[in-house]
């Protein structure tokens, strides 16, 4: 670049700066703002009033919220607000918040939500960077030229035909941001950014209620498998009962079929229920990072977590604080507003200031001598006319995304409460369910244990055994399902609500010993955010 600065400053041979350039400018850029804004595109108080930008202001759309509940009155419903961090807690089941934990270390979902905020943050920091000169580049140039001998006044070209040309500078052009196009661009990359942000938290609130849930379903299939065993039990003495009774004469086929065929039908409710519990458990290893593997031996036999009678569940306008996904619904509508802004600002004139300094010479020698000094300095305009209305429609375009915005995070609100509804009435009529059904199978069980012992005498007529014993497969596998469903409504329920996410805030402990070892490795360190 500059050999010498302070030689070059202190020479005589420097060009002088017009010394009216800067009042130039200031009236150029004056003159033309103020033909602009008199123009109709936009007001000088509007213009102020935005902060010296064009385009709307953005303002949180409202978003529909029912007033209350259906059941915030119903026993069980508490409408206290109530921080959901740990909800899971609630279950008091060591296994579930283990998994719950290295769900979150390993969780490749997570992961990703994680690398898309590096991702956003870089693009918010390129738009912060466009305030400043856009464009700063230092060129050298080294060239041999020649020039034709045969085009109009040859003859004054023919000495000069052959000549070399040295350069080397620097060359600076930077657009002001006048309208506030550029800000506009930093306002849509923070919308952006923490939307990713929320998408992080909302991959931890879907992530936890999953994990919870498979485990719950494990269970429940643990327990379901534990009735069908015991009821293929019972069946399999009904069925020797009558196969002996048809081989002392004193039987019926008919009652061999039936006992046969009940028997048989158990099993293959075993056969379901183990693919049930085989898609639960690798479904959970997805969850917690690793390669498809059998969960059961770690996992070992347990109860179905049992939820607690009472569920805190807040007001319906907690949720556009609490649910991350409707937080980022909102802050990609904030996005969308500033890019209207961004459109508009390619209606008005753009002011550019230009600058060039550096030397040129024929001869490399004399690159750096005071006499070759070049340089350039001045403002500069350009304003897009006749456009044939592709600038209006550009904003039309945006500003309808803005509209499109706007619905998809009203729509959202109003899934967020639908969905918190079903999961309270869930929970509540499940455990209503729940009682009904355990007489109903403790009624059942104790007729099947009598229709076993009665049996044994060939005066009994053994269809009544088939249909009790029938019945309380049935009866045992609704009670499994809404003991389940209990827990199900309450996960359900607290991941309506966006509870969970606040893991990140302190995330737990590496414990000592993990209950499922074998996780997939880290990425690689990713590289220091640039000073």
């Amino acid at each position: 670049m500059l050999a010498n600065p302070q030689s070059f400053a202190k020479s005589s041979h420097l060009p002088k700066w017009p010394s009216k350039l800067a009042r130039r400018i200031a009236v150029m850029v004056i003159a033309c703002t103020l033909t602009v804004l008199s123009s109709g595109c936009t007001s000088m108080s509007e213009w102020v009033n935005n902060g010296f930008k064009v385009g709307p202001n953005y303002r949180k759309p409202p978003a529909p919220v029912a007033d209350d509940w259906i059941d915030s009155k119903s026993r069980g419903v508490n409408v206290a607000t109530k921080d959901l961090k740990e909800w899971w807690s609630v279950f008091n089941d060591p296994v579930l918040n283990t998994l719950i934990d290295q769900a979150y270390r390993q969780n490749l979902d997570v992961r990703t939500a994680g690398t898309r905020i590096l991702a956003a943050r870089a693009q918010r920091d390129i738009a912060v960077g466009n305030l400043f000169p856009q464009s700063q580049q230092a060129f050298g140039d080294i060239s041999h030229n020649a020039i034709s001998g045969t085009i109009a006044n040859a003859k004054r070209t023919e000495a000069i035909r052959f000549f070399d040309n040295n350069a080397v500078g620097f060359n600076l052009a930077w657009e002001a941001d006048f309208w506030g196009r550029f800000r506009r661009g930093i306002e849509a990359a923070d919308g952006e950014l923490n939307a990713t942000i929320e998408n992080y938290d909302d991959a931890l609130v879907l992530l936890i209620s999953e994990v919870a849930s498979n485990y719950v379903q494990i269970r429940v299939f643990q327990q379901r498998l534990q009735y069908a065993a015991d009821n293929i039990a019972i069946k399999t003495e009904l069925v020797t009962q009558a196969e002996d009774r048809l081989k002392g004469g004193v039987g019926r086929k008919i009652d061999q079929g039936q006992m046969r065929s009940n028997l048989t039908d158990t099993l293959a409710l075993k056969e379901q229920l183990e693919i049930g519990l085989r898609l639960a458990n690798n479904r959970l290893c997805v969850l917690l990072g690793i390669p498809v593997r059998d969960l059961i031996p770690d996992l070992n036999q347990g109860p179905i977590p049992v939820a607690p009678p009472e569920v805190v569940v807040g007001m319906p306008a907690d949720l556009l604080r609490r649910r991350p996904d409707l937080r980022r619904a909102e802050r990609l509508v904030a996005a969308q507003s500033a890019r209207i802004g961004i459109a508009t600002a390619d209606l008005y004139p753009r002011f550019t200031l230009l600058g060039t300094i550096g030397y040129e010479t024929e001869h490399f020698g004399d690159l750096f001598n005071s006499k070759s000094f070049i340089g350039n300095i001045g403002p500069s305009m350009r304003w897009d006319i006749l456009n044939y209305g592709r600038l209006a429609n550009s904003i039309r375009v945006q500003d309808a995304l803005f509209q499109t915005r706007v619905l998809d995070y009203q729509n959202a609100t109003l899934r967020a409460g639908r969905e918190v509804e079903d999961g309270i009435v869930l929970f509540l009529r499940a455990q209503t369910q729940t009682r009904y059904l355990v007489d109903s199978a403790k009624e059942a069980k104790i007729a099947v244990d009598e229709s076993v012992i009665l049996s044994k005498d060939v005066k009994f007529d053994l269809n009544r055994a088939f249909v009790t014993s029938n019945f309380l497969v049935g009866q045992q596998d609704k009670l499994a399902v809404a003991t389940g469903d209990i827990a199900l409504g309450l996960i359900q329920v607290y991941k309506a609500l966006g509870g969970g996410w606040e893991i990140r805030c302190n995330p737990p402990q590496a414990p000592e010993q993990v209950l499922v070892p074998e996780p997939i490795p880290a990425p690689a360190k990713l590289p220091a955010e640039p000073k």
